[in-house]
C-alpha cells in the first residue's frame, strides 16, 4: 500500500503512529522549525517512541555519513518515520540508508513496521543529468540518473516498485512541513561534505572524484568546488576543459580531514556563473580526461566503475571514444530517464534536462 499525504506528521491519525512501537530514522534535518523540537519528540512526548536511528558523531564531523542499523533492531516496531535532507544525486550516503532500510523491511515480510517518510525539497532542483546504470552499480542504490531530479519520496516510491515492496508506504508531502515552508533546503547542511547551496549542484559530478586520487575538496570549507591534490601543478585555467555555466581559477589548499589531510593541494576552483546551467557530470568527466592525459599519478581507483555504472562514460575516460558522442549518449539517457520518472512524481514540477 503506498499513500502520499498533504497533512504533517503530527496530524497524521494511524493507530501505528498513536500507539505503536515508533523507529525514527533520521538526520539533522528533522528540525521541526514551527515547533521548534526534533521530529522523533513528537513521539518522546506520546510516549511511543522506541528507537532513533540516527548517524554516530556529531553532525558535521567528517566520514560519519552513514545511519547504521540491523534487522533485528527494526523488529517488533509498527512504524519507521525516516526524515533526511536527500541531495540530488543518487550516491549520496543517507540515501543510499534509506534504501538498505527498504531492504531490511522487504526482509522482516509481514511483521515489518509501515514506513512513513517525510519528504523535503530536494536541493539540487528539478533539474537531470548523466544515465540510469547499465551494469551492476553500487549497492542499495535505484536505478535512476546521477542527478535524478527527485525527492526522496519519490525515490522510495521508485525503489519500493523496483524490489517489490509489500509493505506499507506513506510519502508525508514537502508542502506540509513547516521547515521547507521556513528554510531553502541547504539551510541546514545535509551531511559533513554538504555544507551549503553550491554543493548540491555540483555533487552530481563532484561526487566521483572520491573515488579517484584527487580529492573534491573533502575536510575543506567548499567541497566539490575545489578539485586538487598533492601532484597537481598550478595551471592556467586556459588549459583546462570549459564548461557552460562555470568558471574555473587555480587555487590550493589544505584538507583538515580525508585524503591528503595535511597536505598541500594544487588544483582549481569551479565558480559557478549565476543564472546559468552546469551540467557538473559532464564536465566532470572531461576533466577527469584531462587529468589522465596529463598526470601519471591520476587513477581511478575501487568502487569508481560501479559508481559510474555506464559503459560509454567509461570509454570516454579511456580516450576510446570522443565527447561528442558521450554527450548524444547522455542526451538520449536523461530523455529516457524522464520517461520513466513520471511514473513515481508525487508533485506537479517535471524533472527537465538542460538545454
Amino acid at each position: 500500500m503506498f499513500s502520499f499525504r498533504t497533512t504533517p506528521l503530527e496530524d497524521q491519525l494511524d493507530k501505528a503512529l498513536i500507539y505503536g512501537k515508533v523507529g525514527c530514522f533520521c538526520t539533522q534535518n528533522c528540525w521541526d522549525t514551527g515547533r521548534g523540537r526534533w521530529m522523533y519528540d513528537l513521539f518522546r512526548e506520546r510516549g511511543n517512541l522506541e528507537v532513533v536511528f540516527t548517524p554516530r558523531d556529531a553532525e558535521l564531523t567528517p566520514g560519519t555519513n552513514h545511519i547504521e542499523f540491523d534487522v533485528e533492531r527494526l523488529r517488533g516496531l509498527n512504524a519507521v518515520v525516516v526524515e533526511i535532507q536527500d541531495t540530488g544525486s543518487r550516491y549520496f550516503n543517507y540515501t543510499k540508508d534509506v534504501m538498505h532500510l527498504m531492504e531490511m523491511l522487504l526482509l522482516l515480510d509481514d511483521e515489518a513496521p509501515s514506513l512513513y517518510i517525510v519528504d523535503h525539497i530536494n536541493p539540487a532542483g528539478r533539474v537531470v543529468e548523466g544515465t540510469i546504470p547499465s551494469v551492476v552499480g553500487e549497492v542499495h542504490v535505484p536505478k535512476v540518473a546521477h542527478r535524478h531530479g527527485l525527492t526522496l519520496g519519490e525515490i522510495v516510491h521508485l525503489y519500493a516498485a523496483e524490489i517489490g515492496a509489500r509493505f506499507p508506504i506513506h510519502v508525508i508531502s514537502a508542502q506540509a512541513t513547516d521547515a521547507n515552508r521556513a528554510l531553502m533546503p541547504w539551510s541546514i547542511a545535509p551531511s559533513s561534505d554538504m555544507p551549503g547551496l553550491f554543493s548540491a549542484y555540483l555533487y552530481s559530478g563532484g561526487g566521483l572524484w572520491n573515488n579517484t586520487t584527487v580529492t573534491p575538496g573533502i575536510g575543506t570549507a567548499r567541497p566539490y568546488e575545489y578539485i586538487g591534490a598533492p601532484f597537481v601543478r598550478t595551471v592556467s585555467p586556459e588549459d583546462l576543459p570549459k564548461a557552460e555555466g562555470a568558471l574555473l581559477r587555480p587555487c590550493s589548499f589544505t584538507p583538515a580531514a580525508g585524503r591528503y589531510a595535511g597536505e598541500r593541494c594544487q588544483g582549481f576552483q569551479i565558480l559557478l556563473v549565476p543564472g546559468e546551467n552546469y551540467h557538473s557530470l559532464l564536465h566532470t568527466l572531461q576533466l577527469m580526461r584531462w587529468f589522465t592525459e596529463n598526470y601519471s599519478a591520476f587513477e581511478f581507483e575501487d568502487g569508481f566503475r560501479v559508481k559510474l555504472a555506464d559503459p560509454v562514460l567509461e570509454e570516454y575516460l579511456k580516450g576510446a571514444i570522443t565527447f561528442d558522442i558521450v554527450r548524444e549518449h547522455v542526451k538520449l539517457e536523461e530523455q529516457k530517464w524522464i520517461r520513466k520518472a513520471k511514473k513515481f512524481l508525487l508533485y506537479e514540477d517535471q524533472p527537465y534536462r538542460m538545454k
